[in-house]
């Protein structure tokens, strides 16, 4: 057995259980990934990690299992929410790793090896995996947040011009579908007129994108009293806030891109119309004497 501190081997072991949870996640990916680069990246991925959990059992004489909940519960995010979005947020899940891997070094000497194929080798694979759903993402970006400003903004201009929630969510309704199907349809022609062959594709990943919002959106005005709009609205508010913040999230893990500053913007920017249609609502239902 090769000598190194207490504090080394619980790193040791700690790493090498992350390398056989992960190896063995990769596998399971690789089963039902499409696209055979992406199965066959997938699988290198998962022959590396075993690769370096045999270099550290040298050290800690173990041979862990996979801790079967974490490979379960990566592998339904998978399925779910996308095999680049796990892997992704699996990977992020080790930026602390670095001040271990230091640690290490004075007494493990195949720690720099390993933490340079984590930093160089396994990010060059990661940018190899070409999941359908991500070439889509402008797309979905278009439909969510145009649904989320136009929508927003309509229903708490309803939710004090008309003040009933089944009147705001009829109108949130007609308004919201109709805009789904223009939505999608300027997305397919836009599409088009770029000479894209993946109009089709486009305009549904937007068109659904959408429609979803609306849905979520309008939701809180068909549960709550007619009586109670103005809960309605706060309710409203804090579900595109969740999306924002949901949606946001997703792309930034799976695209490698900042969240708290496409969160802030889109928030704002949504907020702010909410706002600013609440009172049109009020001068509207003011000056013009409308009594629903």
């Amino acid at each position: 057995m090769n000598s190194v501190s207490k504090q080394s081997m619980d790193i040791i072991r700690k790493m090498q259980q992350n390398e056989v949870n992960e190896s063995c996640i990769y596998a399971n990916i690789a089963k039902f990934a499409k696209g055979e680069e992406n199965k066959e990246t997938l699988l290198r991925l998962s022959q590396e990690e075993q690769a370096h959990a045999a270099i550290w059992e040298k050290y800690s004489e173990i041979k862990p299992k996979p801790q079967k909940l974490k490979v379960f519960w990566y592998t339904l995010i998978a399925r779910v929410l996308g095999f680049t979005f796990a892997v992704k947020l699996m990977e992020n899940g080790e930026a602390g790793a670095q001040d271990e891997y230091a640690q290490l070094l004075a007494e493990v000497p195949e720690s720099e090896h390993i933490r340079q194929q984590e930093e160089e080798h396994e990010k060059a694979l990661l940018e190899m995996l070409d999941e359908e759903s991500l070439q889509y993402v402008g797309s979905m970006v278009l439909g969510l947040n145009d649904a989320l400003v136009e929508l927003t903004g309509s229903l708490a201009g309803f939710t004090f011009a008309m003040q009933n929630t089944r009147l705001i969510a009829l109108s949130g309704l007609i308004i919201g579908i109709s805009a789904t199907f223009s939505m999608a349809s300027s997305e397919f022609l836009s599409a088009r007129s770029e000479g894209r062959t993946d109009a089709l594709k486009s305009c549904t990943y937007t068109g659904i994108a959408y429609l979803i919002t609306v849905v979520l959106l309008i939701a809180p005005y068909l549960l709550f009293a007619s009586s109670q709009y103005l809960a309605a609205m706060v309710c409203m508010l804090l579900i595109v806030v969740l999306i924002i913040a949901g949606f946001t999230y997703y792309t930034s893990v799976a695209q490698g891109q900042a969240f708290k500053s496409r969160f802030l913007e889109m928030a704002i920017i949504s907020i702010s119309v909410a706002v600013i249609s609440f009172f049109v609502g009020i001068a509207a239902k003011h000056f013009l004497g409308v009594d629903l």
